[in-house]
């Protein structure tokens, strides 16, 4: 039981980091903040969210294996896999974000030029769209944890 309650908790951690961090992109990714300061930021706060994504995935995993239920029966029911489904669609989008991120802070660094209104604009676009999906996998969680949908 102890397990189960530390897993669940390093598991809720890792996903309330990500949440954070992904919503702090969504912030600071505005034409009206873009500042020299804010290409710098972007790119840690980045690197933190990558970091919390691979510690979610890591403690998912752990959840399943070792949780009380097992991975059978984890990894036999719906809501799971549309659960990471989810979550690797978030992961794949958030890859075009990251290398624009790390593109903007190479030109500040190298020409003091900070990126235009339309990209800044399209990497809010797809930051908002993962935070969106991102939203939705606590409703798959929810069903699956009582029952819903079950097999």
């Amino acid at each position: 039981m102890t397990t189960e309650a530390l897993l669940a908790y390093a598991h809720f951690l890792a996903i309330l980091t990500m949440a954070v961090f992904l919503a702090s992109e969504a912030a600071l990714c505005r034409k009206e903040w873009m500042n020299a300061a804010v290409v710098e930021r972007l790119a840690r706060v980045d690197l933190i969210y990558g970091i919390s994504a691979l510690l979610v995935l890591g403690t998912g995993l752990a959840r399943t294996f070792w949780g009380m239920k097992g991975g059978a029966w984890y990894w036999s029911q719906p809501l799971l896999h549309l659960k990471v489904t989810l979550f690797v669609v978030i992961g794949l989008m958030s890859i075009a974000p990251t290398l624009r991120f790390l593109r903007w802070r190479r030109a500040l660094r190298a020409t003091g030029a900070l990126p235009g209104e339309a990209e800044i604009r399209s990497t809010r676009r797809i930051v908002m769209i993962e935070a969106h999906l991102l939203a939705l996998i606590p409703l798959a969680a929810t069903l699956l944890a009582r029952g819903v949908w079950t097999r």
